[in-house]
């Protein structure tokens, strides 16, 4: 079923407004499942961006949330298919992934983690490095974080030129193996969901994506 990513840009004086909007969750009619998320700049918890705000919704027909367009100086939305997901959220497998070797093109990795509150401290600070080569990797078009709740909920979503970048940071880059191979162990997580989407279309504003081209610009348009 087709997966869509909604963001909203507010303005400062509207942050409140948006935060009591995030803990209403008012989902639609016809979706079968909806997550209101707040976002970050990076993926640490000093990184909170309060004008930013986001949702994950899974439904068959198009979601619109004129409340949140209204409040929004800015916003992108990004139609999604999913490519692959491992693992559950709140307790839901909610992506039918199954497309895995039938896109070439922009994909979206996706991660969500409910951290364990005894394990949180070892996470964040085995963080810093893998995110200083985020920075770098070749194939990155925009990231940033998101989550349910400032601490403990956590998530990425990062988009990349084709599938063979997002493998190539996220099984050959050294700091990114290195806390891949510490999770079973470290046990970080009580809950947590991997998953990867071929992206069909992007429409509005890129740069409140986090794009990092200079092509930031309003507009629609795919990957390749």
């Amino acid at each position: 079923m087709p997966v869509t990513l909604h963001v909203w840009r507010v303005p400062p004086r509207r942050a409140g407004s948006a935060m009591l909007r995030l803990a209403r969750r008012k989902v639609p009619p016809g979706v079968s499942f909806a997550k209101f998320l707040g976002t970050a700049s990076g993926f640490r918890p000093g990184d909170a961006d309060l004008t930013r705000y986001a949702a994950v919704t899974v439904s068959a027909e198009p979601v619109r949330f004129p409340e949140w367009d209204r409040l929004a100086i800015a916003r992108a939305r990004v139609d999604l298919a999913p490519l692959h997901s491992r693992g559950t959220w709140s307790g839901r497998t909610p992506f039918d992934a199954g497309q895995a070797e039938k896109h070439k093109g922009m994909v979206l990795s996706l991660t969500r983690a409910r951290l364990r509150p005894t394990r949180a401290l070892t996470f964040w600070r085995a963080i810093p490095p893998v995110v200083g080569e985020l920075d770098r990797a070749p194939g990155l078009l925009a990231y940033f974080g998101m989550g349910e709740a400032p601490i403990g909920w956590q998530g990425t979503v990062s988009l990349w030129s084709d599938a063979a970048d997002l493998a190539r940071f996220a099984y050959r880059q050294p700091e990114h193996r290195a806390v891949i191979a510490r999770t079973p162990t470290d046990r970080w997580y009580a809950e947590e969901l991997f998953a990867r989407f071929a992206v069909r279309e992007i429409s509005g504003d890129r740069s409140v994506l986090g794009w990092l081209s200079e092509d930031v610009g309003a507009g629609g348009g795919t990957g390749r």
